[in-house]
């Protein structure tokens, strides 16, 4: 609770201070463009007037002269009196003294105001009294957490019976971050979070969006998850297949080379859910099919093969036909195509003495496919807990991420 709320008033004291930090800015901005509004009408306006000026002031000083260049001909000598005056009368001839510059009319001259409207204040205050709400429990919470191989599977759950959720945002962080991103939005209440380090602490929340809504929930309790599994990776080296960086996806590419692409290690073991996932590949379509692509698991590494369907092995065919030790099952899956989920779960059922030396045993497969599952036995000749995963496909094209 205490952290929580202490982390509720640093939330509301930032967006906050960011709000008065943008309010004010705003307002700068709008009273500078205000301001310059005024100097533009003022500028504009006085310059005509401002010429006008100039000229009465400039036409009564040139009366001012000749009044007094007249005066002084009157009142001077008469031997230069005739020369004054008649100098004098030249230039009262050619100043037009009963004549003025257009002055603008009063209605036509601006007066400046401010015309500020109060009903903005009442409308922030409004607006700010209704923004933010706190909310003591949020809608959906985190529920559980799945170790994965380089991955987690993440389960969240309404807990609000009032709350109808259209959709789910999910982020996460590693504990050393400081700041979440998001990994899924979507309406399901579970994802798997691949490309996650094993053994490292990760910090998960989840919010949601009611029906109809634009805003999201309040977060969840935040928690922490994490996985001890190393992640599956194909092995590199084998010229049909190209590989992505993290080494869970291969491309069938444009080899001639064909040939049984195998897991880094036997790293899937029993009792746990092994997922082959087509994806798109540049282009919107897989690669052809072929009776003798494969999908599946196997004891161990054999070279010189170029499928699954041999001796201790599992496998789907991309046409959805199933394999167990080279020999073709009479239950089939549907076809494998771009965006199809293939999954493996397997059991050990022990048969016969308890023993690690060998003896009898059998694994219990269940292989899932587009909403359809065959379950059977797997009989091996010895005890066996962690397999081998495969893929071969003979047309380039197929694109294959497995977790």
């Amino acid at each position: 609770i205490r952290e929580s709320a202490t982390l509720t008033r640093d939330v509301l004291e930032q967006h906050f201070n960011d709000l008065k930090g943008t309010l004010r800015k705003l307002l700068d901005e709008r009273l500078m463009s205000l301001l310059q509004e005024v100097d533009v009408i003022e500028q504009d306006s006085i310059k005509p007037l401002d010429e006008c000026q100039k000229l009465i002031e400039h036409g009564v000083s040139t009366a001012d002269d000749l009044l007094r260049e007249g005066e002084s001909a009157v009142h001077g000598d008469v031997g230069q009196q005739n020369e004054k005056l008649c100098s004098f009368t030249k230039k009262a001839l050619h100043i037009q003294l009963d004549s003025l510059p257009e002055v603008p009319s009063l209605v036509d001259v601006p007066c400046l105001s401010a015309q500020l409207d109060d009903c903005l204040l009442t409308i922030l205050r409004n607006q700010i009294f209704r923004h933010g709400t706190v909310a003591s429990r949020p809608p959906v919470q985190l529920e559980e957490f799945v170790e994965k191989p380089g991955g987690i599977l993440v389960r969240w759950c309404k807990v609000d019976d009032d709350f109808i959720p259209q959709d789910y945002r999910l982020q996460y962080r590693k504990s050393s971050a400081s700041h979440f991103e998001d990994v899924y939005v979507g309406s399901e209440t579970e994802f798997i979070v691949l490309h996650i380090d094993p053994n490292v602490d990760y910090q998960f929340r989840v919010c949601a969006r009611g029906d109809g809504r634009q805003e999201w929930s309040p977060w969840s309790v935040p928690q922490m998850g994490r996985t001890t599994l190393v992640p599956h990776e194909w092995t590199t080296g084998l010229e049909g297949y190209s590989l992505s960086s993290r080494r869970n996806i291969a491309l069938r590419n444009d080899s001639q080379s064909c040939g049984v692409l195998y897991s880094k290690a036997p790293t899937y073991f029993c009792g746990q859910t092994l997922t082959f996932r087509q994806v798109l590949s540049g282009i919107e379509t897989v690669g052809q099919p072929d009776r003798r692509d494969s999908l599946g698991v196997c004891v161990e590494q054999r070279n010189g093969y170029d499928s699954l369907q041999r001796d201790k092995a599992v496998c789907v065919s991309t046409n959805g036909a199933v394999f167990v030790n080279g020999k073709e099952m009479t239950n089939q899956l549907p076809a494998v195509t771009s965006g199809s989920t293939v999954t493996f779960d397997m059991e050990v059922v022990q048969l016969g003495p308890c023993s690690t030396e060998g003896g009898n045993f059998k694994i219990r497969v269940t292989i899932s496919s587009n909403n359809r599952e065959v379950v059977f036995d797997w009989a091996l000749d010895q005890f066996c807990v962690s397999l081998y995963f495969g893929c071969s496909f003979l047309y380039p094209g197929w694109k294959v991420l497995v977790f």
